[in-house]
């Protein structure tokens, strides 16, 4: 399992990021941001190589579940 900072979250916001500075914008002058999404994938495959179970309240809650 691992709960971490969404890839497409953080490529769209380096997108708006570069945008800004293309129209423009002094990088020293735009606010440094944090990311604002995260996701939570288990790993159903591993987890059953190490035979551990994982509860369904988990895996009905995962964004991403690797089977």
């Amino acid at each position: 399992m691992s709960y971490g900072v969404s890839l497409k979250g953080l490529l769209e916001a380096g997108a708006i990021y570069a945008d800004k500075i293309l129209r423009g914008a002094k990088p020293s002058d735009l606010p440094m941001e944090q990311p604002s999404r995260y996701e939570f994938v288990v790993n159903l495959k591993t987890a059953k190589n190490f035979g551990i179970a994982i509860p369904e309240k988990i895996l009905v809650r995962a964004d991403e579940v690797i089977r």
